[in-house]
């Protein structure tokens, strides 16, 4: 039997301060890697907060030395770890996670389909990465795109079995993400996991309420700088 253990990272990211964030990252993922995990992930734009205005003095290159911590704790807890940021290319600023491998080259996914109120800050990324890890294929979604079912089944056209929701929602937002989670879960049999943030973003305020769906379904409260624990196994 085959089996992965996925941590969800619900922290309060400090506006625009990517260096604090950075240390609270590195707190979480001390502790995920004390629980064993696998796989840490963190909400969407984690480093800096999700603060669309302050996205042009906060964009940051793939390769950004700062984010090399990362590769460290990967490499030395031999864990996989997912963190959110707003990442410069040609055609503008993405929504993007990069997923830190040990020994290997991070991968970077961007948001493929941005709410219409990211438009004029961000551009869409333009392929959907898949992640290999202990048997298991993981697909990234960030937010809006995660409550589309189109999303969702074209992960699951490409094998996913785990769906990791990157997100910033408020009270109403979550709402939704709880009723649409489950049934995508069901109609895909899919194993959805959903890492929330805390606190001020941007012109709302983001709930917590990190969740499983699927395998053992469970929410936690709204509590800051926490982990929620999700394993799933097949024989």
């Amino acid at each position: 039997m085959r089996a992965i253990k996925i941590a969800a990272a619900q922290i309060a990211p400090i506006a625009g301060n990517i260096q604090q964030n950075i240390k609270k990252h590195g707190t979480l993922i001390q502790q995920a890697a004390e629980k064993s995990a696998d796989l840490v992930f963190f909400p969407e734009l984690s480093l800096t907060g999700y603060e669309p205005r302050l996205v042009k003095k906060l964009a940051m290159q793939a390769d950004d030395p700062r984010l090399e911590v990362f590769q460290r704790l990967s490499n030395q807890y031999d864990m996989v770890i997912g963190v959110g940021f707003p990442s410069s290319c040609p055609e503008g600023i993405r929504i993007s996670m990069l997923f830190f491998q040990a020994g290997q080259a991070p991968v970077l996914y961007s948001k493929q389909h941005l709410h219409a109120d990211e438009l004029p800050f961000f551009v869409p990324g333009n392929e959907q990465v898949v992640l290999k890890i202990k048997g298991f294929t993981i697909a990234p979604a960030i937010c809006y795109e995660s409550l589309l079912h189109e999303h969702a089944e074209s992960v699951v056209k490409k094998g996913a079995q785990i769906y990791l929701a990157s997100v910033a929602k408020s009270a109403q937002g979550l709402a939704k993400a709880y009723l649409h989670y489950p049934e995508i879960s069901k109609q895909f049999a899919l194993n959805v996991v959903m890492a929330n943030c805390v606190g001020p973003s941007d012109d709302f305020v983001s709930a917590g309420g990190s969740g499983c769906w699927g395998q053992g379904e469970f929410t936690i409260g709204g509590e800051s700088d926490v982990l929620m624990m999700a394993q799933f196994g097949e024989s």
